[in-house]
């Protein structure tokens, strides 16, 4: 499946090369017909030319990047909530335990490695993970049911407005298996 930034992509690139080899065409005279080739040649050469590599971000200032956005994010969930002084103790609370873990993201398994273990040792690595990511989740709805606890009815609206897409992960969330929030292959409803 084409992803909606790949047809973008070729949408784009193919536009521009029709773009661009008509207007080379429509402006070239038609009594020099040489120098319509050569000019699709040129224009040729400098999109076939290869493009600068995407360079991944390092590690580290990524993740500087995703502590500064998330700092931004939370003031501003803090400024629309306008909290009480009364509040402010949940509200370290509510920040504190949805803090990404301390220290980098936990080393994955090399895929040769872990292509070396058993399925059931594999299995039980996914297993032990799973647990792990279980536990974090726990502690951060705990924290979070707490802090909209201690939200008046209003600041709860608010808070529901503000963090209604906060388990979405961006552009990359999907409400089906067919990305328009049905199932692909649904059986049909009987009236």
């Amino acid at each position: 499946m084409i992803s909606l930034r790949q047809r973008i992509v070729w949408a784009s690139l193919l536009g521009s090369a029709a773009l661009a080899s008509s207007g080379a065409f429509a402006q070239a005279p038609a009594a020099t017909t040489t120098t319509a080739p050569t000019a699709a040649v040129a224009q040729a050469d400098t999109t076939a030319a290869p493009k600068a590599q995407h360079k991944r971000m390092d590690p580290a200032q990524r993740m500087e990047r995703m502590k500064e956005h998330r700092a931004k994010r939370m003031a501003a969930l803090k400024d629309k909530l306008k909290l009480t002084a009364a509040q402010e103790g949940a509200w370290s609370t509510y920040t504190t335990a949805n803090q990404p873990p301390a220290g980098a993201r936990p080393q994955r398994m090399d895929r040769a490695e872990f292509a070396k273990l058993t399925t059931p040792e594999r299995l039980e690595r996914m297993q032990t993970r799973q647990a792990e990511r279980s536990a974090m989740f726990a502690k951060r709805a705990d924290a979070t049911k707490t802090f909209y606890a201690a939200l008046t009815p209003e600041q709860q609206k608010t808070f529901d407005a503000e963090t209604v897409h906060a388990g979405g992960h961006g552009h990359r969330f999907h409400r089906g298996q067919d990305g328009h929030g049905g199932q692909r292959n649904a059986a049909p409803v009987k009236s």
